[in-house]
């Protein structure tokens, strides 16, 4: 009998061990699970952080769209702008064509100064309008469906029907180069941002949208990308 009682005890403790060494093993994977987990996601915030950078709002005095007015050397005069002729498909009417009507703001550095993007481009024969904010320019001839009011960097995509443009067809109405290694006259290596994060294809392929904030490096040192505080505008 007591052979049958001491045999029953130790059964009943290798059970009670195997159940702790069972429930200390799945807490063991849990914990590592949770480790690896934490790990993961910390591999995968850093890998963002790498890739975005913390978005300031363009500063200075606000122009007549009330977006601050670029100041410095222009990147290039708005003169070599088309003239009337189709550009890319991009046509030149007597009137602004506001079916489609968005804005795309573009930023240029050259070696880390700012170098401001011209009043005028795409709009023939303009003619300054005088405002308290700076001059806005219409024109007198024609736009263009993409085109530039004032010397804040705004692109007006202004189309009879919604249709998508790129930064490339922009460059070709302005009549400046645009590519891997050059932005009008600026050569060098481009670090590109659209909307804060890093852009790493061909900046022609970049598409112009509403409230797109799209800002081109060249050279060095770089500035941390900066967006338009688009709500206290309205564009």
């Amino acid at each position: 009998m007591n052979k049958h009682v001491n045999k029953h005890k130790l059964n009943q403790a290798g059970h009670a061990w195997r159940t702790r060494a069972q429930v200390l093993g799945l807490t063991a994977a849990v914990v590592v699970g949770v480790i690896v987990g934490v790990s993961a996601g910390t591999n995968a915030s850093a890998a963002s952080a790498r890739t975005t950078a913390v978005v300031k709002y363009v500063s200075g005095p606000p122009g007549p769209e009330a977006v601050p007015l670029q100041k410095g050397t222009m990147l290039a005069p708005a003169s070599t702008a088309a003239t009337g002729q189709s550009v890319d498909g991009i046509q030149c009417n007597a009137a602004e064509q506001v079916v489609f009507h968005v804005h795309t703001h573009l930023a240029v550095y050259v070696n880390g100064p700012l170098r401001p993007i011209p009043a005028g481009i795409g709009i023939v024969a303009p003619a300054a309008q005088a405002t308290p904010e700076g001059p806005f320019y219409q024109a007198t001839r024609c736009y263009y469906w993409l085109h530039v009011h004032a010397q804040d960097g705004v692109i007006h995509i202004e189309s009879p029907a919604g249709h998508t443009y790129t930064l490339g067809q922009f460059f070709d109405l302005w009549g400046q180069p645009l590519s891997t290694n050059q932005v009008g006259p600026a050569k060098g290596k481009l670090t590109t941002y659209v909307g804060g994060r890093l852009y790493r294809g061909n900046p022609r392929n970049i598409q112009l949208g509403s409230h797109v904030d799209i800002q081109i490096d060249v050279g060095t040192p770089t500035v941390l990308p900066r967006s338009v505080n688009w709500s206290v505008t309205q564009l």
